[in-house]
């Protein structure tokens, strides 16, 4: 298919799903020039205050190599109303009984312990974690955190459109939504369940309301979607979408096979056979995202380079699972119980303590994509993608 008559074909869609939306009204973009506005501003009170008590980073999210971790994701829940091929197995995963998931104020405890340390970014995953009945409250109660700045989410997009309206309101700041096709077939393919027009609605609403840009994560696997790299650049021309495509990665149960993976430059030069003016962007100090743009395109494009080239030297992130187990390395299966330290009445200094201890062992690289491949670790959904 190419790549002009997807944009068109997507843009129709935005535009017809703007009669199902609940504000009925148009798509809102500043007029060439003006600057985008951000979804939610800080207020300046509250800048002035962070400004003022901005604290030394604190030595237990400092690792030995001097890395601090101050963006910290949170999985809200293990299920999910997709069954992507890449993040689940066929026949699905056992699922940890609610008794043992963290519960809300367990959340809330350990995300106030981190931002008092120094972690100033928090995204949300799940699972799908707009399933999770409490999420915009879990939003809300976090964005009155001193000293976090963003509230992140990452949505497969199924139920974005309905709320975001609320999430916005309760300091909701940065969206990923994740679309690995713009073919409906295959969409339903690849995720084994339909809702093709439901994520675009998400997207629509994402940049109705304001955010810019809005990431879309694309998972890139040869013989399934790398022919339909063109088609998401394109996208980028009229839309502030940040398009962000991923290595395909192993985890448990997604059959990971190393021809299946299509590598950064690959993928770089099939983009610039037809876009050879695409720029190279500066990069954001611990970002995981190589970017680019096309001058005069609206949006950009950006690579997650896991498996080529890995970004462990300057990574800042923490995980903590649904179940409460703190990783410090997406591709490790070293892990250690948050959840059993707090249901045992671990004082917060106690708390710190293991999780200094977690931090002072996280290695220097990953080990790998062969090796992670051969390694046993848990299943993406549930890690917290």
């Amino acid at each position: 298919m190419a790549a002009q008559p997807v944009s068109r074909m997507l843009r129709r869609v935005l535009r017809s799903s703007v009669r199902s939306c609940s504000s009925g009204a148009p798509v809102t973009q500043p007029h060439p020039g003006e600057p985008s506005q951000p979804a939610v501003e800080v207020p300046s009170g509250r800048r002035r205050f962070l400004r003022e008590h901005a604290a030394p980073f604190s030595a237990f999210l400092t690792d030995s190599f001097g890395r601090r971790h101050s963006y910290l994701r949170i999985s809200l829940t293990e299920k999910c109303n997709l069954r992507c091929q890449y993040c689940m197995p066929e026949d699905g995963v056992p699922l940890t009984p609610k008794a043992d998931l963290l519960t809300t104020e367990e959340i809330l405890t350990l995300a106030r312990l981190f931002v008092k340390e120094g972690v100033d970014k928090i995204r949300l995953t799940g699972g799908e974690p707009l399933i999770r009945p409490d999420v915009v409250d879990i939003v809300a109660q976090l964005h009155q955190l001193e000293g976090l700045r963003t509230i992140g989410i990452t949505t497969n997009g199924i139920s974005l459109a309905r709320l975001l309206p609320q999430l916005q309101k309760a300091g909701l700041s940065a969206i990923n939504i994740s679309l690995d096709t713009l073919v409906p077939a295959k969409f339903e393919f690849i995720v084994r369940r339909k809702g093709f027009r439901k994520v675009m609605e998400g997207i629509h609403k994402a940049i109705e309301l304001g955010y810019s840009p809005v990431k879309v994560n694309c998972v890139v696997m040869r013989g399934l979607n790398e022919d339909e790299l063109p088609d998401f650049v394109a996208l980028t021309e009229g839309l502030p979408l940040d398009v962000r495509f991923i290595e395909y990665m192993p985890f448990d149960g997604n059959k990971w096979n190393f021809r299946k993976m299509v590598s950064y430059k690959e993928m770089l030069d099939t983009l610039r056979q037809q876009w050879p003016e695409l720029e190279k962007l500066p990069e954001e100090e611990s970002s995981t995202a190589k970017a680019f743009k096309i001058p005069g395109f609206r949006g950009r494009v950006s690579f997650i380079t896991s498996m080529s080239e890995h970004f462990c030297g300057t990574c800042n992130r923490l995980r903590i699972t649904a179940d409460g187990n703190l990783k410090v390395c997406l591709f490790g299966n070293s892990e250690v119980s948050l959840r059993d330290h707090l249901r045992a009445g671990a004082s917060e200094e106690e708390l710190l303590s293991v999780i200094g201890a977690a931090v002072g062992r996280k290695k220097r690289q990953h080990a790998g994509m062969f090796s992670i491949s051969q390694m046993k670790n848990r299943p993406m959904i549930l890690i917290g993608g």
